[in-house]
């Protein structure tokens, strides 16, 4: 999920009634791993999930040359206007800069996907569902010291490196404007010790 900048959100159709609707959008990790989009309230889905907030999100790894043994995930959850915090706005924006534009025309309100279950596929019969007990990790790193972090090891990235978000799993930066995504190979890692790995990381780099 965090090696993917967008996914296909599928919705309870308030204009096909009984049908889904199904559309692409971009979207954001919050520091629980649940997708956040920011969607604009004339748009089709966003009218669907007011009416009816069940949806399921697919996302897919773009790496993948064979679409059926591609790694994806189809998330079933409900889809809820939130208030984020500054600090969690701020990781979206490291991840979708163009969305500042969006946010000052007044239209657009931030999502979030709340999992109720998950189907993973991690290739040709490798597969399993994700329970909703299951879904939040034993380790978070509040937006807040994400932002803190990002910032004291701003002066460590490689010059074509930006740094887009930090998490227990593993790190995103974006590079030569293609992003990657680097796992820990031990995660999740405990966020006191978090720094320290991704410094190690970016001086390999």
């Amino acid at each position: 999920m965090h090696e993917a900048a967008w996914g296909s959100l599928a919705t309870h159709s308030t204009q096909v009634p009984g049908y889904p609707f199904a559309t692409i959008l971009p979207f954001a990790l919050d520091e629980q791993h649940c997708p956040l989009f920011l969607l604009s309230s004339l748009a089709e889905h966003t009218k669907n999930l007011v009416a009816d907030c069940r949806a399921s999100f697919l996302v897919h790894s773009p790496d993948g040359q064979n679409v059926l043994t591609a790694e994806r995930i189809s998330i079933v959850g409900d889809v809820k206007p939130v208030s984020p915090s500054m600090d969690l706005i701020a990781r979206y924006l490291r991840y979708h800069p163009d969305a500042e534009e969006y946010l000052a025309l007044g239209d657009f309100s931030f999502y979030q996907l709340v999992p109720e279950r998950a189907r993973y596929v991690a290739g040709f019969g490798q597969m399993g569902w994700l329970e909703k007990s299951e879904w939040s990790g034993p380790g978070v790193l509040p937006p807040s010291d994400e932002g803190e972090l990002i910032q004291e090891l701003s002066n460590v990235y490689p010059g074509a490196i930006r740094m887009l978000g930090i998490d227990c799993y593993g790190f995103d930066v974006e590079r030569n404007g293609k992003r990657e995504r680097q796992r820990f190979p031990k995660a999740p890692i405990a966020v006191e010790q978090i720094g320290e790995v991704v410094r190690r990381f970016l001086a390999a780099m």
